[in-house]
């Protein structure tokens, strides 16, 4: 069975529009925000969203990535094979004084996004951390929750939440792919 498409190209482009309106209207000084993209797709939708931010205050926003490989509470479990891919993490400006918006694609259980804030708080100590992601699909384990959200999907904890975005896979979509083909991949 196919995936099935939520989001299509137009449908992602309005979703990181709609989220930097949000972003800009709840952060009225642009001066103190910073924009912080969890590896790998978090950091690619993450740069959009620098730009679109930067044209909506016509100011320079902090933008920086990291990597959370190794926050993981998963790491032990792993198989061999699974072993995560390491990325460098790139947080050129002070954390302190300023409101970060950690960005990723899909929320799930919410241990990325763990992992995320434990990592950028090795970097420093924000005023706040707030969180936007392309896809919220529920199922949480921990009491996270999105400030901004594309798009909320009902899931199956079976089924499986696919962002594919232009940068990496060569188009832009999210889609849902059924537990059974979930399964086979």
């Amino acid at each position: 069975m196919e995936d099935r498409i939520v989001l299509d190209d137009d449908g992602v482009r309005r979703a990181l529009i709609r989220i930097a309106h949000e972003i800009v209207e709840k952060n009225s000084e642009a001066g103190g925000l910073a924009l912080v993209g969890i590896h790998t797709r978090g950091a690619l939708i993450c740069t959009r969203l620098h730009v679109l931010v930067g044209e909506l205050t016509g100011s320079e926003v902090p933008l920086g990535d990291i990597d959370i490989s190794f926050y993981r509470d998963d790491i032990d479990r792993r198989e061999p094979r699974d072993a995560p891919v390491v990325h460098a993490s790139h947080l050129d400006f002070e954390l302190e004084g300023r409101t970060v918006v950690l960005v990723d694609d899909v929320l799930f259980t919410g241990r990325t996004v763990r992992a995320g804030i434990d990592a950028l708080f090795d970097y420093g100590r924000p005023d706040r951390v707030q969180l936007a992601v392309l896809a919220d699909r529920g199922h949480r384990e921990l009491p996270i929750r999105p400030d901004y959200v594309g798009k909320n999907l009902p899931t199956a904890r079976e089924e499986r939440v696919n962002v594919r975005l232009e940068e990496a896979d060569g188009r832009d979509e999210v889609a849902i792919a059924s537990a059974a083909a979930a399964a086979s991949s």
